[in-house]
């Protein structure tokens, strides 16, 4: 049997994907691995199937919320607890939304510093990846502005013109080596 790259056309596959790794990223870091192993890969080919045919769901935005309030008032970016403001990840010039799944954290240095930008775009810019909880509400919050305007099932190039409040391009589908990353910005901490 030929192994067989895989093809990734449509927004739907392009978020499930990302999903799917972070997911693989997540379990390798709750292992405390420094590389990604079989069960990792295998977490990740689960879920991914299973999103595509419907038997598993993307979490609601409540853990993210719990998440937030665990983290308390500190920068989700870089973990300041000085000068924080209330920053939107999908910003609003963009079409972000002043809701709380959009709203997160950030010292005045981090917030001034993404700016108007997409926060991958921002995280690509610092050449560091942000903490993985701060991935998946961006993810979520990708989902949910899909599912609201029905762009899941257009082809990812159908989208490269249209004025988005995120970057399809950008979405993460290869991760750092675990050593690399943290779930949230509490790790980095301490």
């Amino acid at each position: 049997m030929a192994n067989s790259k895989l093809q990734i056309e449509t927004v739907r596959e392009k978020i499930y994907y990302a999903y799917a790794n972070l997911a693989m990223a997540h379990s390798a870091i709750n292992n405390k691995q420094d590389k990604f192993g079989v069960l990792n890969y295998m977490i990740r080919a689960r879920l991914f199937k299973g999103l595509k045919d419907g038997t598993m769901n993307i979490r609601t935005f409540f853990d993210d919320e719990k998440n937030k309030l665990i983290t308390g008032k500190r920068c989700n970016y870089c973990g300041a607890t000085e000068k924080l403001s209330l920053d939107h990840i999908f910003p609003q010039k963009f079409g972000g939304k002043d809701n709380p799944e959009n709203l997160i954290l950030a010292c005045k240095t981090c917030n001034s510093s993404k700016g108007k930008k997409d926060l991958l775009e921002w995280m690509n810019f610092r050449g560091e990846f942000l903490p993985l909880m701060i991935i998946r509400l961006y993810l979520k919050l990708t989902l949910q502005y899909c599912i609201e305007n029905e762009l899941l099932d257009k082809k990812i190039e159908e989208l490269k013109d249209m004025e988005l409040p995120f970057r399809i391009d950008l979405l993460p589908t290869k991760f750092p080596h675990p050593q690399h990353l943290i779930l949230n910005i509490e790790e980095r901490i301490t």
